[in-house]
């Protein structure tokens, strides 16, 4: 059998192994949307599968909201997170039935193809099948990763997609050292669309397109390789609008604008509950006058190191998340070694664009998640390169031990890298598993029998009062209790829940010193509050 032969059947039988292992994670570890992020795209996705296309009936933060609704037509959705999670869920439940096992299909495929992926990198730079399957095993049972899996969020499809733009870029890059070539601007091409679903997945993704053209105006400058670096650019740029420009028009007639502008207005928030202002401003002038340059670096440091002990910020988010803890240092001996490869530059690039980003221009949604979505573009590459760099580490180490036996050592530490990696996958998924289930909890149950039919509610979490009752409604804002009447006849609001625990600050008054527009309804449970809004 030739090299050639066994190289192919390893890939098929990779693939296949894969495939499996995505669906007993996807399906064994989720089995319902547990936290916002998750009702909110799942909403979405039940909505656009029943025809409605991608809108909404309630509002989870008030940046990019219409000025006014009166509930006989439902909002367009996704004015500040981005679709396309939803659309594929969407469309496999459109396809398959109405159910949340089918509306994860597209996630097994996901982490499937973002394995596959990461084996081919394994293959690629590495150049031995062992090192394909270590690198393709660690990425599908996903560390930290693995219990998200099969959420209907971002994280499985940035795993694809973002890693297969970053890759289809180190191609392109290495293309360019040879005469341009119709294969060459293909791979441009085909990375300018892998980052428009980039970014349709999560806003970072953008960072991919950013990268592409930095790296291209970074080759014509030191190689004058002018115009090859325009044609490239040029193709990744056709790419890319080919795929947005439906998205741009869309969001042109819904909201007068192509693009939400809202999340970048998180660049001056000064707390995270400042996603939940009403009215809904972050501005310079805001961030200036809470503490000047001294609040900015104090905010930039707790994002980094974390406010609650070190590395419970992004730097933890890096070493355990990133890393899986022991495989970090490796991950970073792997690049090291083979950082001059243009290959890889889109990767540390764009890695190291994300994590500035999240750290210095966007601390408070970085710190509380930001970058752990984004860094799923990230995970196929790191588990190849902490593989790549667990056999640096042991040839190091070989060549100064001559009892080593390099081959045997090779293997014992790889595999025990993986094993490593399969056993924390498990441990840490099968510890936040959420069993499938359609029982409404108490709190939601009780307060849809308090509340006439089509009553529209101010409350904490409207993403998950939509998946438990189907009521539309807006979150509790961040502001005085003065601004909820205002908000009653600005989006049609006929009660307001509030939830002790996750009472914004300057609703405090409000809980025992209720404004007088507010009337109290009976509501038996502890820790909440039901009031009626007189408008």
């Amino acid at each position: 059998m030739t090299a050639y032969l066994r190289q192919r059947i390893s890939g098929i039988l990779f693939g296949a192994v894969a495939l499996l292992a995505a669906f007993l994670l996807v399906r064994g570890l989720v089995g319902a949307p547990a936290y916002t992020d998750a009702h909110y795209h799942f909403n979405a996705a039940q909505r656009f599968s029943a025809g409605d296309g991608l809108t909404d009936t309630y509002l989870w933060t008030y940046f990019g909201s219409p000025e006014t609704y009166d509930g006989s037509q439902p909002l367009p959705s996704h004015l500040y997170w981005m679709p396309l999670t939803s659309v594929l869920s969407g469309l496999s439940m459109g396809l398959l039935g109405n159910t949340y096992a089918i509306a994860q299909t597209p996630l097994i495929f996901c982490v499937a193809g973002a394995a596959c992926i990461s084996y081919r990198l394994g293959f690629r730079l590495g150049g031995t099948r062992r090192t394909a399957w270590c690198a393709g095993l660690i990425t599908v049972f996903g560390g930290f990763f693995a219990r998200f899996w099969g959420t209907i969020d971002t994280f499985a499809p940035m795993a694809l997609v973002g890693a297969l733009g970053l890759y289809l870029l180190g191609k392109g890059l290495d293309g360019l050292k040879n005469e341009l070539s119709v294969s060459c601007l293909s791979l441009w091409l085909l990375a300018g669309c892998a980052a428009a679903l980039g970014h349709l997945i999560r806003p970072d993704g953008l960072l991919l397109l950013l990268t592409g053209w930095a790296l291209l105006f970074w080759m014509a400058v030191r190689h004058h390789w002018w115009r090859k670096s325009l044609l490239a650019g040029l193709m990744l740029a056709v790419g890319y609008l080919a795929v947005m420009s439906l998205w741009f028009v869309r969001n042109f007639f819904d909201m007068d604008a192509i693009l939400p502008v809202g999340g970048l207005q998180s660049i001056w928030f000064t707390e995270y509950n400042d996603l939940f202002n009403y009215p809904p401003a972050a501005r310079f002038t805001d961030f200036w006058n809470s503490g000047g340059i001294g609040f900015f670096l104090s905010t930039r440091w707790q994002s980094f190191a974390g406010a609650d002990g070190l590395l419970s910020g992004n730097l933890g988010t890096f070493i355990a998340v990133e890393g899986i803890v022991i495989m970090a240092p490796l991950m970073l001996i792997g690049l090291w070694g083979r950082r001059r490869q243009p290959f890889l530059a889109p990767f540390w690039i764009y890695a190291l664009g994300l994590h500035i980003a999240m750290t210095l221009v966007f601390p408070f949604p970085g710190a509380r998640g930001g970058l752990f979505h984004g860094a799923a573009a990230l995970w196929p590459w790191w588990a190849a390169l902490g593989v790549l760099g667990c056999e640096d580490a042991v040839r190091w180490v070989a060549k100064r031990r001559k009892s080593w036996n390099l081959r045997v050592a090779t293997r014992i530490f790889t595999f025990a890298l993986v094993g490593y990696a399969i056993f924390l996958s498990l441990m840490m998924g099968t510890r936040g598993i959420v069993p499938p289930t359609t029982a409404v909890p108490r709190f939601y149950a009780e307060l849809d029998a308090a509340l006439p039919e089509n009553a529209r509610v101010l409350i904490n979490d409207p993403a998950a009062l939509y998946y438990f009752t189907g009521r539309g409604g807006a979150v509790v804002p961040n502001s005085s209790p003065d601004v909820i009447r205002e908000l009653a006849e600005r989006y049609d609001l006929d009660f307001v829940v509030f939830e002790r625990s996750g009472l914004p600050s300057p609703m405090f008054e409000a809980w025992n010193n209720p404004p007088a527009f507010l009337t109290p309804i009976e509501f038996n449970q502890s820790g909440a509050k039901l009031y009626a809004i007189a408008r």
